[in-house]
């Protein structure tokens, strides 16, 4: 959350000529509710039964970007699935990068809402903990770049084609 996912996604598909999907854009579109929504009347539970389902539909689908939410590869068997059809890019800024961007991000992000600075901080230093297995997996990890941009990213992808 706050790593700069859907931003850079955009921009690596526009330069490599892809399609983009933003997995929670597309998980809204697909069930006509917002993510909070979801949250709200199903919990996360709910909200990651549908986030698996709509991660097995494009797994199907070819040339595109794909930015997923930041629990996307940590639940069910999603980033076994996610290595399989494709090239998964972990990025990984450093934590005070990510609570700057969460706490100007004008998105409602049920996860963190309401929390102060020093809340947010301790549930991203968790939240990354308890992730870094399923992160690890990543076919490419790029750690502590403040400013990412596509030219960072495209050595990395040559390396995996």
């Amino acid at each position: 959350m706050g790593c700069g996912k859907s931003t850079l996604g955009r921009k690596l598909a526009q330069r490599l000529n892809l399609c983009f999907i933003d997995l929670d854009k597309y998980i809204e579109e697909r069930n006509f509710r917002t993510i909070p929504a979801i949250f709200a009347e199903e919990g996360e539970d709910g909200f990651r039964q549908r986030e698996k389902k709509a991660l097995e539909e494009i797994a199907d689908f070819e040339n595109l970007v794909v930015a997923t939410g930041g629990g996307a590869p940590c639940f069910f068997e999603n980033i076994d699935l996610m290595n399989r059809t494709g090239v998964t890019l972990y990025l990984a800024p450093p934590v005070d990068i990510l609570v700057e961007r969460l706490l100007k991000s004008k998105n409602e992000r049920p996860l963190i809402k309401g929390k102060s600075r020093e809340e947010l901080t301790r549930f991203i230093d968790e939240n990354l903990q308890k992730r870094a297995t399923f992160y690890e997996k990543a076919s490419v990890i790029i750690r502590d770049k403040r400013n990412l941009e596509v030219d960072d990213v495209l050595p990395y992808l040559d390396k995996h084609q």
